[in-house]
């Protein structure tokens, strides 16, 4: 099996291959027959989303006895001592900023392979 080949070569061998294979127009009477392609709204989508999202949260709060559990959380967590709450918004900190970096990390081109990574 052969080796992968890597970025300069594959680059190298696409840039020398013919930009262009005469099929006779055969690709130009394809495309001409091919109806335009529609466009859609986006603000159709985003609104559908936006009135479902506002419609479940209304019918959350009402079945959730008008947001009485929002209002005990609170004061139950106004109780909580200072340390605590520190130490818990310290901690959402630590894995948000752990999910960044695994996000920031999987988007870069080089760790797609691991391979041919250099150390």
């Amino acid at each position: 099996m052969n080796a992968m080949i890597d970025d300069e070569t594959l680059d190298r061998q696409l840039r020398e291959a013919a930009l262009y294979i005469d099929d006779e127009g055969f690709t130009e009477r394809v495309m001409a027959r091919l109806p335009a392609a529609r466009r859609e709204p986006r603000w159709l989508r985003a609104m559908i989303l936006l009135g479902l999202t506002l419609l479940g949260s209304g019918i959350a709060y009402l079945l959730s006895g008008g947001g009485r559990f929002v209002r005990e959380g609170m004061i139950q967590l106004s109780d909580f001592p200072i340390w605590l709450l520190l130490v818990f918004a310290f901690g959402c900190g630590l894995v948000v900023g752990a999910f960044a970096v695994i996000v920031a990390v999987r988007k870069t081109p080089e760790v797609r392979d691991i391979a041919r990574l250099r150390f």
